[in-house]
């Protein structure tokens, strides 16, 4: 890497009607490669049409999907920056307005609270996934892994965080399922499991990283129930796995308030790759770095509003903060 510097995922919803990569998209990420992110972790990317929620947003489960994603990978790599996907699948986050008329899987058959800002409406009923449906998600991920890499991508980050399908496996507030992919620990953790071990089985662990947010803010800040309990059993059992990478998100909020906690206590028990931050100042970022709790820092909306990020860091100069009106805009 030529820095410590991770572009983070953000939606933005510029993919054309066949859910392709644009050229708006080919730019937007060339122009951070171009002014020195070392490390571009993409928008999330749909898996598989029924796991959709969002409008306008990228998919990577068919050759044309493939092709078009080349075109920025090529790019990123001619400027020594390297590109992960993002892969994703929304669960009960999401409307059969985005999944072709069916309904939203879950870990439950409770909706998400709220309306969801894609279409204004209610989020949608959710259908428990039968235990027998779970490895065709396991697959799901796997092929579009696979897709990652054809398209040329350094790697890919599996999304198991912010409240989306994984994560409703994880959370004892929404998983209520009474097999054994739900109430222990180790049951809430299994299908996470099994998609990492099939994962790096295909891709090798070299090549995935994962993003959890076992605290983050959501309204208020949000934490995992059992929450020590869940990282003392999750993180070493993806160890012995073979996982390398993994990023801890605590999405729109505080690093010290949420991530923080939390890395404090993964990074006793990984000694491995870790990634977080969240718009951490230059001198907490270099702190986090130093004390031995990241070994990259991720930046979101800084460098959505900062193309040249990189350079106002060394130099020193002011860096604009995100307003809502460069949230609806692509740079």
């Amino acid at each position: 890497m030529k820095n410590r510097s991770v572009m983070s995922p953000m939606t933005r919803g510029f993919a054309d009607k066949n859910h392709c990569a644009t050229n708006q998209m080919s730019n937007y990420y060339e122009r951070r490669a171009k002014n020195g992110i070392a490390l571009i972790i993409t928008e999330g990317i749909i898996i598989h049409p029924s796991a959709d929620g969002y409008n306008n947003v990228p998919h990577l489960y068919n050759d044309r999907h493939i092709q078009s994603w080349k075109n920025i990978t090529e790019k990123i790599h001619k400027h020594d920056s390297k590109i992960y996907a993002q892969l994703w699948h929304c669960g009960r986050i999401s409307h059969s307005d985005f999944t072709g008329g069916i309904s939203p899987v879950s870990s439950t058959d409770k909706a998400a609270s709220g309306t969801n800002r894609q279409n204004n409406k209610p989020y949608g009923v959710p259908r428990a996934l039968l235990k027998e449906e779970l490895p065709k998600i396991t697959d799901m991920f796997v092929s579009s892994s696979l897709k990652a890499i054809d398209a040329g991508f350094d790697g890919v980050q599996l999304h198991f965080g912010h409240g989306y399908l994984i994560d409703q496996f994880f959370d004892a507030k929404i998983n209520d399922r009474t097999d054994e992919y739900g109430g222990t620990v180790e049951n809430r953790c299994r299908f996470a499991l099994d998609i990492v071990e099939k994962a790096i089985e295909k891709i090798g662990s070299d090549k995935l990283m994962i993003r959890i947010s076992p605290s983050r803010f959501m309204g208020k800040i949000y934490n995992w129930d059992n929450l020590d309990e869940m990282l003392k059993y999750l993180i070493p059992e993806l160890d012995k796995l073979g996982l390398r990478q993994l990023d801890v998100s605590c999405a729109n909020a505080d690093y010290y308030e949420t991530s923080e906690l939390v890395i404090d206590k993964i990074r006793k028990i990984w000694p491995h790759f870790l990634i977080g931050g969240a718009s951490l100042t230059k001198e907490n970022a270099t702190k986090e770095i130093k004390n031995g709790h990241l070994d990259m820092i991720t930046w979101g909306r800084y460098i959505l509003a900062n193309v040249d990020f990189i350079s106002k860091l060394k130099n020193g100069d002011t860096i604009l903060e995100m307003t809502n009106d460069m949230r609806n805009k692509l740079f």
